[in-house]
């Protein structure tokens, strides 16, 4: 098979994708494509929102659009690391230890409000979504794969929580909120209550293999040398800025330059653009910042892209 009916074939599964979700999730078009940006380039996706916006909705319709088994966590203060990843119980039967696998053993996983958690449980989710393995004991088990954790925090209420410290948001590829639906948006919305597929009823429209085959094709994506060169740019700018205290880590820029080929993929071409980097930009930096003096950092990514010269 040729490169260019790969691309046609790949386009065509992508479109599938996404009409399916769009069966169960009215508008949000750009959210679902940050997300699969997210999923394509082998990340994780964090949702800064507030509750009853779509966000369980979108990781479960996910989940089963690829026939992935679905997990989802809500965070508290009491919640222990082994309520996560799991732990070894003893069988009266057997006379033996038993491992009970937790909740991040599943192909998409929900941590919602995640700042509620302890940074001790924080700590140990954000392992698992790094080495893509659980260790109980001694023993290491891997989790299944694909694996796509969806970590949400509502941005409205701090009050008992405890935030992410930079070295964990930097684990994220990239942020987004998904935000209230328009008026015509949540009228639709509630016109289809009754016509709609329900997600549970949802079917899967893509394969492990085919989303591992999109996955390979997206970091086959060219990215020129002087692309390579905006996004360093752009990255090292983060960290020579008065209005920063601290900038965008190294993992950050090859997250730049992963989503960049992603969001290029997902327009169906086979080469990055100045445009997908600067499209994709602000999610993948903004959180990975501490901005100076109360400063909003998505002001400063916008203004970065403004003054860094493109190539």
């Amino acid at each position: 098979m040729s490169a260019s009916e790969k691309l046609h074939e790949s386009a065509a599964m992508i479109e599938r994708l996404r009409d399916n979700l769009s069966r169960t999730i009215v508008g949000k078009e750009r959210a679902i494509r940050l997300v699969l940006v997210a999923m394509l380039s082998g990340g994780h996706a964090l949702l800064e929102d507030v509750p009853g916006v779509g966000k369980t909705l979108l990781a479960k319709s996910l989940a089963r659009s690829i026939g992935g088994k679905f997990q989802r966590i809500q965070c508290t203060p009491d919640l222990l690391p082994t309520d996560i990843t799991g732990t070894n119980i003893w069988n009266p039967r057997t006379g033996d230890f038993e491992f009970l696998p937790g909740p991040v053993f599943a192909n998409v996983l929900l941590c919602d409000e995640i700042n509620r958690a302890t940074p001790r449980t924080q700590s140990a989710l954000l392992e698992v979504m790094e080495e893509k393995q659980v260790t109980v004991d001694g023993v290491s088990r891997n989790v299944p794969q694909p694996f796509f954790v969806i970590a949400t925090q509502n941005p409205i209420e701090y009050q008992g929580t405890f935030p992410l410290p930079e070295a964990q948001m930097d684990r994220f590829t990239l942020s987004l909120s998904l935000g209230y639906p328009t008026e015509a948006e949540e009228l639709q919305m509630l016109q289809q209550l009754h016509d709609s597929v329900p997600v549970d009823k949802l079917e899967p429209c893509l394969s492990f293999d085919e989303l591992r085959d999109l996955c390979l094709m997206c970091g086959g994506v060219t990215v020129k040398t002087a692309l390579q060169q905006y996004i360093l740019n752009l990255v090292r700018a983060t960290r020579d800025d008065d209005e920063i205290t601290l900038g965008v880590s190294p993992r950050g820029a090859a997250a730049l330059q992963k989503a960049t080929q992603a969001y290029a993929f997902l327009d169906g071409r086979d080469y990055a653009l100045p445009d997908d980097v600067k499209a994709i930009a602000p999610h993948v930096l903004a959180h990975r910042l501490i901005p100076a003096g109360g400063r909003k950092a998505d002001a400063i990514v916008a203004r970065l892209l403004e003054t860094v010269a493109v190539p």
